[in-house]
């Protein structure tokens, strides 16, 4: 599990094609400084498993499923990632509940700037549309945001927007994404557990009642 907290911005050292997987080599000293193999460490909001380690990179396999449905498969060497080591029980949660599992991709449509913030809209498929709420939470390429506002259907299609304050603009890739850019969306785990609760039949709640 995540907070959303991105710890540090890494760089792609290395994609090592690997038929129906790629290995990507990142540094990152911060999140790589106490890795160990089998670890979890969130790159762009994709929990990924420690496989290789050296002084202040790791390595790290990217099955075609998760290249399928995410933008891990657009990287190349040199691109920047957030990167988040897994949380510790026990620790401050910051942001919000945050999983690794990536729910689709959206793009930038569009940036606003202001004198201390940048208001930015993002695209995404219609489908997950129902799981955001003005002022509820999503994750944007790993980074936990504040969602301002949601359109479910606008001459864009769906969309949400969300105000990056300027650390998030400065430790974060989000601030250098332009108009187009592809990122990982990953909506609140919470919304899809009421939403299933919610949608089970009386005899379903009453047998899921008498199980527990």
């Amino acid at each position: 599990m995540f907070t959303g907290l991105v710890e540090e911005k890494g760089t792609v050292t290395a994609v090592e094609q690997l038929g129906d997987s790629v290995r990507l080599t990142i540094r990152g000293p911060v999140v790589t400084s106490d890795a160990g193999h089998g670890d979890s460490i969130s790159v762009n909001g994709c929990c990924l498993t420690v496989m290789t380690r050296d002084d202040d990179t790791f390595g790290a396999d990217v099955m075609q499923e998760s290249l399928d449905k995410t933008s891990l498969g657009d990287l190349t060497i040199g691109s920047p990632v957030n990167l988040e080591r897994a949380t510790q029980a026990g620790a401050r949660l910051g942001g919000h509940i945050v999983q690794g599992h990536v729910d689709g991709t959206g793009r930038i449509l569009d940036r606003t700037p202001s004198e201390h913030w940048e208001v930015v809209r993002v695209s995404l498929p219609s489908e997950l549309a129902r799981y955001l709420v003005d002022k509820g939470s999503v994750t944007v390429d790993g980074t936990s945001l504040t969602v301002v506002e949601v359109v479910d259907d606008g001459p864009d299609g769906p969309w949400f927007s969300v105000s990056l304050i300027p650390t998030t603009l400065a430790d974060t890739t989000l601030g250098t994404k332009a108009p187009g850019d592809r990122v990982n969306l990953e909506v609140d785990i919470l919304a899809k557990y009421v939403e299933r609760l919610l949608g089970a039949s009386p005899q379903q709640q009453n047998s899921q009642g008498a199980a527990s």
